[in-house]
This record gives C-alpha cells, structure tokens and sequence, in this order.
C-alpha cells in the first residue's frame, strides 16, 4: 500500500510539472538576440495595444551582446525592441519565438532573422515593396506624360508597354501575399501597412488611384481584434484624414468625404465600447490639432446621437462642447468671480466678459500649473502688442487654486485675469464646455464665438489673415 501510493504521488507531481512548467514552456516564446555592441545595455520590448504601447519586458544583455526576453499569446503582432538609445527595430512577436543577431537595433540593415518566418517575410516584403513602390511612382509619372502630352500621347507602343509593367508590378505584389498562409499575422498585416505608406505617393503622383484607396480605408473592419496589437491605429487615422484634407477637391466635398469616413469608422466599433470611446478621442485629437473644426463638430453630435454606447464623462462634455459651442452661437456670460487682476494688480472694472469694450475677445483658460499653459503664455505675450492694437483684447481665466501663485502667474499678463480658485468648479469652465488647459474661445463684439482655436500660431495666423490685412 505504501509503495504504491508513493508511486502514484511522484505520478502526479510529475503530471503536475508536465502540465504546469511543461505547459508554461509550449505557451511562452522568446526573443534571443546577439547584438555585441549592446554588451551590458539594458534592452527593451514593448508591446502595441489599440493607440499605445506597454512594456512586456526589460533585460540587461550580457558581456557578448547576448539577451532573451519572454513575451506571451497575449503579446502576438508588432512590437518594438531598442536599447539604451531608444531607437527601436519592429519585430512580429509570432508563435515560433525570434532569433536575431546584428549590430544595433537602429540599423535594420545589420540586421539578420535566423529564427521566425512571419518576420523573415515581414523583412522580405518590406525590402521588395519598398522599390515596387519607388518604380510605381515613377511609372505613374511616365504613364502621366504619355497620356496627356501632346508630344507623347500618340506613341501607343510605349503606352502600352507602361500599362503592362504597372500591371505586372501590381500582381507580383498581390501574389506575394497571397502565398503566405492564410492565418498567420503578417498576411492581413501587410496589406493595410502597404495602404498606409502609400498615401503619401497616391496623394502627389498616383492621384488616380485615389477612390479605391479612400475606398479601402473605409472598407476595414475595425472592431478585428488584430488590431489591438498591429500599431495601426494611428497611423490609419492620421493617413486616412490627412489623404482625404490633400484630395485637391472644394472645402464642402473634403469635409463631405470625412463624414463618410467618421461615419464608417463609428459603425464597425459601435459594439465595442472602450474601442469606440477611445477611436472617438483620438479623432477629435486629429482633428482639433489640423484646424478641422467642421469634421470634430460631426463627429460630437455623431457620437452624442447614437444610444448603443456610453460615452466617457471627460469625453462626453468634450463632445458637447462642440453641440453647445458651435461657430455662431452667442457665448454665455462670464462673470470675473475671485480676484481680478492686471498685471498681477488688483483692479474692480471690467467685472463681467460684456464689459470688456474690445472689437473681438480671446478668452483663455489655464493655469499656472499646466506647462502647456506657460508654453503658450511665452508665444502669447510677445504677440498680444500687435494683436490688441489691430482690436483683440485677451481674458485669462485660471483655473488655479492658490492665490498667490496665481498672482505670480499673472504679473507677466498685459490683460485681465481672473481666478475664483474653484479649478474646473469654475462656473465659465461648465458654461464653456471646457475639458483640458489651454483651451481658446475667440469671440466678436457681439458676443457670437468666431473661432476656437487650438493654439496661438492658429490665433496669430487669424489675425493676419482678419484684422491685419483689413487695416
């Protein structure tokens, strides 16, 4: 009986390790790299997930350059390993774990991929459509100058000779993606990283090949949980709005065609709250950093209108500040509550917005506490001379909490500041919508908002452009 129940129980511990450490082992893969210059350098991997990255782990590479780092199924699709420099190589984090050996991370080409074949293909391609790209460019400005020149235009052998290798290239393209396995990363990866990078030559030398790009960017499907980890998201957004901002059609039909994509984009993560919730943020980022205040105004009352999702607090009273604080609507009041002051001085007139006798009025609100704040005071002031002698006056409303550091803060200021220390319970930060420091509210002598802009260059840029070149 002893024996037998001894020989059992090494069985199970043995099963228990099998399943356990065993099991561990056939989940997690590695990165192995040899990379002599990095001898004693402390390595990195970090991982993508939706618009950021996290850290999957940190290593210190031995006195040859040698180091191993761990990452999980959790962590399959593009990552970033640097070194001290921070200058990071793009791998795939793929089943098969990664070997590598080169000189520095920041030299792709010394570079060599002994182990993992989605990344020897990932490099393979890369290599390849980076030169298919440069010759359909220069293809494209050929096939141009035989097609509309006169001088050009009748010679058909050419013509056709040029048709024939945009096609050719075309294919080999296609097919070489399509010889890649059906499941794995790095085949429904590179198409879309393809469409991004080619934005740029659609845009200025392939500008007959801009429906069906705008076309394909609509036509993803954005809840795919590839995604997550592919460190697309930015890069689509940005290059799919910045391809729509250069199409070289009127102002209503580029603003027209952002819609659509808005529209398109919202669909497909409408069932997916955290997605949407966080696409929506970063599409009022881009659009609000461009100056496309029409696009950042459709999509508010866009995403305020739908019911299938729960917007987030600080993002909702983001979006309803475009509902509320549309171009053309009459400002509320601001009352100057707390300590009103001018130069740092106290002084007991103006007490409300209306009584600010002034052609056109910038409101600011910030605080000594926000760096992005005194960045924009330092381009400011320089420029608030000029700016009031063409008619601005400026209303600073701090959202500080402490009086005498916001009696500091405003010596510096040639216009009214106001603080009644009640930080965002400040009843103008509520009436205004306001949900992040600096934010800008340019408004007429009758009371109507004009603008709002989003930095002082926009402002500056305004002024030249209304009141200087009027005068």
């Amino acid at each position: 009986m002893g024996t037998k129940g001894t020989g059992s129980m090494k069985n199970a511990v043995f099963l228990f390790y099998f399943l356990v450490v065993g099991g561990f082992h056939s989940i997690a893969q590695t990165v192995s790299s040899t990379f002599p210059p990095l001898a004693h350098q402390t390595i990195t991997l970090e991982g993508t997930k939706g618009f950021n990255t996290y850290s999957i782990g940190t290593v210190k590479a031995d006195e040859n350059g040698q180091f191993t780092l761990t990452y999980s199924p959790a962590d399959y699709g593009i990552a970033f390993l640097s070194g001290e420099d921070k200058k990071p190589f793009v791998v795939i984090l793929e089943k098969s774990g990664i070997r590598l050996e080169g000189q520095l991370l920041s030299e792709a080409s010394s570079i060599r991929i002994l182990e993992g074949q989605e990344n020897r293909w990932f490099e393979q391609y890369n290599q390849e459509q980076g030169k298919r790209e440069q010759a359909l460019s220069a293809w494209a400005y050929l096939q141009n100058l035989y097609q509309n020149d006169p001088l050009f235009a009748k010679e058909k052998v050419p013509n056709q000779a040029i048709d024939t290798e945009v096609l050719r290239i075309q294919q080999e393209d296609g097919q070489f993606i399509e010889s890649l396995p059906a499941e794995s990363f790095v085949r429904w990866f590179l198409p879309i990283r393809k469409l991004v990078s080619s934005v740029g030559a659609v845009a200025q030398y392939r500008t007959a090949e801009l429906p069906q790009t705008i076309a394909a960017f609509r036509g993803m499907d954005y809840a795919d949980p590839r995604f997550q980890n592919s460190g697309l998201f930015r890069d689509l957004f940005e290059s799919q709005f910045w391809l729509l901002e250069n199409s070289g059609g009127s102002l209503d039909s580029i603003y027209g065609e952002m819609e659509v994509s808005i529209d398109a984009i919202l669909a497909d993560v409408a069932k997916n709250a955290p997605l949407y919730n966080e696409m929506t943020a970063y599409l009022v980022e881009i659009f609000e950093r461009r100056s496309l205040s029409s696009a950042a105004e459709y999509l508010a009352l866009t995403a305020l209108k739908q019911d299938k999702v729960v917007l987030q607090p600080r993002l909702a009273m983001q979006l309803e500040g475009y509902r509320a604080m549309k171009v053309g609507t009459t400002v509320p009041e601001i009352q100057f509550a707390g300590d009103i002051l001018l130069q740092g001085k106290p002084i007991t007139y103006p007490t409300r917005l209306t009584e600010v006798a002034a052609p056109y009025r910038l409101v600011i609100f910030g605080a000594s506490w926000c760096p992005a704040c005194s960045e924009a005071m330092a381009e400011l002031i320089p420029l608030y001379e000029k700016w009031n002698q063409l008619g601005l006056e400026a209303i600073f409303v701090s959202l500080d909490t402490d009086p005498k550091a916001f009696q500091a803060y405003s010596e510096g200021m040639p216009f009214i500041a106001f603080s009644d220390y009640k930080k965002w319970d400040t009843q103008a930060v509520s009436d205004y919508y306001v949900s992040s420091s600096p934010s800008y509210y340019l408004i007429d002598q009758e009371g109507k908002l004009l603008l709002r802009p989003i930095s002082v260059k926009q402002i500056d840029a305004w002024v030249d452009w209304k009141l200087k070149s009027s005068n």
